[in-house]
């Protein structure tokens, strides 16, 4: 086992299962919704560097808002339907990466605590292949008023989990936002491979640990 190491966190997205699982799902839901999500995406790309705020849906529904020209009330509405809502049915469909369920078990019976947090709710997707049930801390870093990679959602993970960050292993698909958020909150790090990297099992010197599949993380961290 890691030195160290009592508890394992998860990011969802990228991470729990393969990206274009869910794109080839949702490319036509997009198209029909692009005006939509064309503005969110410039939206979340500002709140990515924004500061803590002490209501995150607010002030995104704000900017989005100020962006259509619409109230911001309507803005919530428009971002809960066609995001947060509107999405869930095709999370449904999604399978995780293989052995990922069988990982968290193992983890779990292994004594270690198992958390969840991504940038977005994770009750979007619901039961998470059964994986919640399992979990000892779930939450979205919007509840904490910042998005990734800003310390302070990692902050709140250690916080939930009881532990000190440095005991907190944190994987994640995203160099920027979870593998040097997690480091910079004091976290180590496990990065999941992707592209030439994957193929030819080419470790990332950011990452402390780097992984092609949840079988070899599994072997990484407990053997």
């Amino acid at each position: 086992m890691i030195e160290g190491i009592k508890a394992v966190a998860f990011d969802i997205d990228g991470t729990m299962y393969a990206e274009w699982e869910l794109y080839s799902r949702i490319a036509g839901y997009v198209l029909h919704h692009l005006k939509f999500y064309i503005t969110y995406s410039k939206i979340r790309k500002i709140l990515h560097k924004t500061a803590p705020l002490a209501d995150f849906y607010e002030y995104q529904a704000r900017l989005f808002a100020n962006e259509l020209g619409i109230s911001t009330i309507e803005a919530k509405t428009l971002i809960n339907d066609v995001c947060y809502e509107g999405l869930k049915p095709y999370f449904k469909k999604v399978p995780p990466y293989p052995y990922l369920v069988e990982t968290i078990k193992k983890f779990k019976e292994a004594g270690l605590k198992i958390g969840i947090m991504s940038d977005f709710p994770p009750e979007q997707k619901e039961e998470l292949w059964g994986i919640r049930a399992l979990c000892d801390v779930c939450i979205g870093s919007e509840e904490s008023g910042a998005l990734k990679p800003s310390k302070y959602p990692f902050g709140i993970l250690a916080q939930k989990l009881d532990l000190n960050p440095s005991e907190i292993l944190y994987v994640g698909n995203s160099l920027k936002y979870d593998v040097r958020g997690a480091h910079n909150a004091g976290m180590r790090t496990a990065y999941i491979l992707k592209g030439w990297r994957k193929v030819f099992n080419v470790p990332h010197k950011e990452a402390d640990i780097s992984f092609s599949n949840y079988k070899q993380l599994y072997n990484l961290v407990l053997l």
